[in-house]
């Protein structure tokens, strides 16, 4: 064990008896960048500039809370013992799952209460989503976790030709481990640039968003096979992996449903 490297401190500053952690700043840049971007596009689509900062208001801690939910229900043999632990989500420990569960129904009931088309909401939400969960996976690596198997230095160094900061923290109990939490960021990122310029192609109404779901799924379905600290929904299945895989496959089926039966009339760019 190399006593020299030490992780970078998860703390980020202090007020008074208040802790602020890198986690929560990293989580909450995102989605404040995310909600920009949102609002921006949000007027250029012909919607109030408040429209997306009333649906963050409830969406994002109903958010944070059904993300916890679904975590602790899955790790419920380690939280029925600690039930103290269960609202120390600085401590990590949030499913995205559970958050976008939780911002799906919120935008739902949202659009129903504000007479806007659910979709339209949806399309416009997608790149701000995924920018968000690029952004916020670095607030696992703050925490050291995420992560995958056990690998080389060398590997991290010479192979993957990351730089040191990041190499240093996968340095965790004398063990070196794969940054799979950067995987899945630039992935997240990528799908980003990609929903930027599809906006442009003009997709029937709602498909930006399947779109975003079908991304999403794919790299979370492979780096989920990669980690070390996955749900389990029995020894052998990996919940993230089941989930994605679920989502892929029904967002083709809304796609070509949707276009089949006229549901999807409008394109993104209308109305």
């Amino acid at each position: 064990m190399d006593s020299s490297i030490q992780p970078i401190d998860r703390v980020a500053f202090e007020l008074g008896p208040i802790t602020v952690y890198w986690y929560g700043v990293i989580i909450g840049l995102g989605a404040l960048l995310g909600l920009w971007i949102a609002v921006r596009e949000s007027e250029r689509r012909g919607l109030g500039k408040d429209t997306f900062v009333d649906v963050v208001m409830w969406a994002v801690p109903i958010a944070i809370i059904c993300a916890r939910i679904y975590y602790v229900l899955f790790e419920w043999d380690f939280y029925s013992k600690h039930p103290g632990k269960i609202i120390a989500i600085w401590e990590g420990g949030i499913a995205i799952h559970g958050a976008l569960i939780g911002s799906f129904l919120t935008a739902f009931i949202f659009s129903k209460l504000r007479g806007i088309s659910f979709w339209k909401l949806a399309d416009i939400a997608a790149p701000s989503i995924i920018l968000g969960q690029g952004i916020g996976r670095w607030g696992n690596f703050m925490n050291q976790e995420a992560h995958g198997r056990e690998v080389s230095r060398s590997f991290l160094e010479n192979t993957l030709h990351l730089p040191d900061f990041i190499v240093n923290q996968m340095y965790i109990n004398g063990v070196y481990y794969h940054p799979t939490f950067l995987y899945e960021s630039l992935w997240d990122l990528a799908g980003f640039v990609i929903l930027m310029l599809l906006r442009r192609v003009n997709l029937k109404r709602g498909e930006l968003f399947f779109s975003y779901v079908i991304w999403y799924s794919i790299g979370r379905y492979f780096v989920e096979g990669m980690r070390t600290d996955s749900l389990m929904l029995t020894s052998n299945l990996r919940i993230a992996q089941v989930i994605s895989l679920v989502l892929i496959a029904l967002s083709i089926i809304l796609i070509v449903y949707r276009r089949k039966t006229g549901l999807a009339e409008k394109r993104y760019l209308e109305g």
